[in-house]
């Protein structure tokens, strides 16, 4: 029997804007949130059409690969075989001008938000307001609530050239955001300029500062005249004549902070800087946003399960801002995520727990500890075969530590 071959039902063309590959089906639809950025570069590089194929043994019942010339001739010939995959090379959206257009544009924006950022409407609404008058956005928020996912998520709905800097990792802040000085036998010492440079010379491009509050003071001071409203520009000190590049029109700066006494590894932030950015505050989920982002990330994992690993996230979150708290911390959606991923896997929820949550507590003080009271907590939403009364009012005040 001859093995049947596999057509896809969307074929995409991978562009370039920025640093980023975006990925355009034959319907101008952009796909690139759907690939993987690995994949979008291979195929840029090679040279090379993406198809969306059927894949069974994926979560999301698909996957993309390479289509090849054979399949395309093939898909040609045939009577619906349409590939014709030419797209607008206008591939920034147009983001009007006039007050009354950009108020529809800005209030009709909520429908471009992903379904698996979990952000309020106003809150999105104010971000993309942000994003469109050109203004400076600093994300805040606790580790693992969605900052870093939201601010892309703004760049792919405003379409525009993008570049990420995450300054957390950065070593060197001025070989980062200025440039280095290099010797070459041929041409001597000369200066190279960092993609910095480039990005913020780039009109209505999307810069994205990751972990800007783990960055070196260096890099802030370096950035304080670039996101100055008066002044817009970055001196290379380094080059030869110390040129001075201004920073181009309806260029946004996007960054990431995590801000609290808990992060031991971040800084405190510059006033100066923070008064340069407009503040948009990620919220906690609730216990009902956790779920249905669960149900919607993982459709294939039992929707009961998923509903107990939102209670015990909630409980742990709650209990960690109470007045007697017994963890510091509660658990981040980022951790939530990973669990449900471990428990598509085919590991139960008490296995995918000892992985994934319990290293995150400290177990000094044996029964007294952290990681002892979080372990009682999930337990209790572990399958025992016990009646649905496991979730009364009286067990989830005993699971928090009420001391009465």
């Amino acid at each position: 029997m001859s093995k049947q071959k596999l057509t896809p039902d969307v074929i995409v063309r991978i562009e370039k804007s920025g640093n980023r590959y975006n990925a355009w089906d034959t319907d101008g639809v952009k796909r690139t949130s759907e690939i993987t950025s690995g994949c979008r570069k291979n195929a840029h590089t090679g040279g090379y059409l993406l198809g969306r194929f059927p894949s069974p043994t994926s979560k999301s019942g698909f996957s993309w690969r390479k289509v090849s010339e054979t399949l395309m001739s093939d898909m040609a010939s045939t009577p619906n075989g349409n590939i014709n995959v030419t797209v607008d090379d206008n591939s920034s959206v147009e983001v009007p001008t006039e007050h009354a257009e950009v108020l529809n544009f800005i209030h009709s924006s909520y429908s471009l938000k992903p379904k698996a950022l979990m952000m309020s409407e106003l809150k999105w609404k104010y971000l993309v307001r942000s994003g469109v008058r050109g203004k400076n956005i600093m994300m805040t928020g606790p580790a693992g609530c969605g900052k870093t996912m939201a601010a892309k998520a703004l760049v792919n709905s405003l379409d525009r050239a993008d570049f990420y800097f995450n300054l957390g990792a950065t070593q060197d802040p001025r070989a980062t955001l200025i440039g280095n000085t290099h010797f070459d036998q041929g041409k001597g010492t000369y200066f190279a300029k960092s993609l910095f440079v480039e990005a913020i010379q780039t009109p209505n491009a999307v810069i994205l500062l990751d972990e800007l509050s783990r960055a070196h003071p260096d890099a802030w001071n370096i950035l304080m005249t670039v996101l100055d409203y008066g002044q817009r520009y970055l001196r290379l000190d380094e080059a030869d004549g110390s040129d001075t590049i201004k920073v181009a029109d309806g260029v946004t700066f996007v960054a990431t902070a995590n801000i609290g006494n808990e992060y031991t590894s971040t800084r405190v932030m510059d006033k100066a800087l923070m008064d340069r950015f407009t503040i948009v505050e990620m919220d906690v989920l609730s216990e009902e946003d956790e779920n249905s982002l669960l149900n919607y990330m993982f459709p294939g994992v039992d929707s009961l399960v998923l509903s107990n690993v939102a209670k015990i996230a909630t409980l742990t979150r709650t209990e960690s801002n109470s007045d007697t708290a017994r963890i510091t911390s509660g658990i981040s959606t980022r951790t939530t995520v990973e669990l449900c991923g471990l428990l598509y896997d085919g590991f139960s929820l008490e296995e995918a727990s000892e992985v994934s949550i319990y290293p995150q507590y400290d177990s000094t003080g044996g029964v007294d500890s952290e990681r002892t009271f979080v372990k009682q907590i999930v337990q209790k939403f572990c399958d025992d075969g016990s009646s649905d009364d496991l979730f009364n009012e009286e067990e989830m005040a005993e699971a928090v530590g009420d001391d009465s």
